[in-house]
């Protein structure tokens, strides 16, 4: 029995951020489950082997006593610390600091790298622009790999490229909303702007992915990867949901590698219309 193999053109290279190569696109992150048991079984039905820890948020115990890292293989995963509920660059700075201490002394490959939040308020919780270049500038300068939080504007997302941030990360949505990508048009000149001349340059959409579907919409936009939390860990079934995140991320990787057809107004027949008695109802 012969097997089709995909042509050498769809077959995807790994994601590159950095120093950091990983082979899904999928970036999880950890907060937000019911318990660390659900959170470890959606990890590992994720596909992802990057995930994202708070380091100002997290939970280390719960309840009953347990410890998050005891549910995180740390031989699996690379662990990306972040900044979440920080609101000026000072606090980012603090806390990134804290998450690189943290990691090395867990020997986790993660340790040279952060994901930067600067939020602007507590209610939108979309990124402060003028905080978040001031502490990119700051982390770059002081040996971090920065992957940004920022919002769907193009003209921000060029200056944290030059501010050297490892990966420009643009909102679909708000954090939490579930809105999935509400500008694409943006996220489509974001990617003119940050990979002309530097195709390789990630720019992965983060925040606001509902379902599966936000998650194929985006990567077919031919963003590099997809960041989400709450559409895994408050779905009704994380467990499902996490295994549907995977392969819509999949799926909307390869729709991209293969090009979609063009949108046309009228139909355009699926079967050929050479060598056929008429190419259109008979009219009277």
């Amino acid at each position: 029995m012969s097997t089709t193999t995909l042509p050498d053109a769809l077959t995807d290279a790994p994601l590159r951020i950095g120093s950091h190569t990983l082979t899904s696109r999928l970036i999880v992150g950890t907060g937000k489950y019911n318990t660390f048991e659900t959170m470890q079984q959606s990890l590992a039905l994720s596909g992802a082997d990057c995930i994202t820890v708070a380091v100002r948020r997290e939970r280390l115990y719960d309840g009953q006593g347990k410890n998050i890292l005891d549910y995180l293989d740390l031989a699996r995963y690379t662990l990306l610390p972040n900044t979440a509920g920080c609101y000026n660059a000072t606090d980012a700075v603090r806390v990134a600091r804290m998450g690189r201490e943290i990691l090395l002394s867990l020997e986790n490959s993660g340790a040279d790298w952060v994901k930067l939040e600067c939020l602007g308020d507590a209610k939108t919780l979309l990124p402060d622009p003028v905080e978040t270049l001031r502490a990119t500038e700051q982390l770059v300068a002081e040996g971090f790999q920065v992957l940004c939080y920022t919002s769907d504007d193009p003209l921000v997302a060029r200056r944290l490229k030059k501010a050297g941030a490892a990966a420009v990360m643009p909102a679909g949505s708000p954090i939490g909303s579930g809105q999935g990508v509400l500008n694409p048009n943006n996220i489509r000149i974001i990617l003119e702007y940050l990979k002309d001349e530097d195709p390789d340059y990630p720019v992965i959409i983060d925040a606001g992915v509902g379902t599966a579907s936000d998650v194929t919409v985006a990567m077919e936009l031919g963003v590099d990867g997809v960041l989400l939390n709450t559409g895994i860990a408050h779905a009704r079934d994380p467990l499902g949901m996490a295994h549907a995140m995977k392969a819509a991320c999949e799926a909307g990787r390869l729709a991209y590698l293969s090009g979609r057809i063009p949108k046309r107004l009228y139909a355009t027949a699926s079967s050929p219309e050479e060598g056929i008695i008429a190419t259109r109802p008979y009219l009277s």
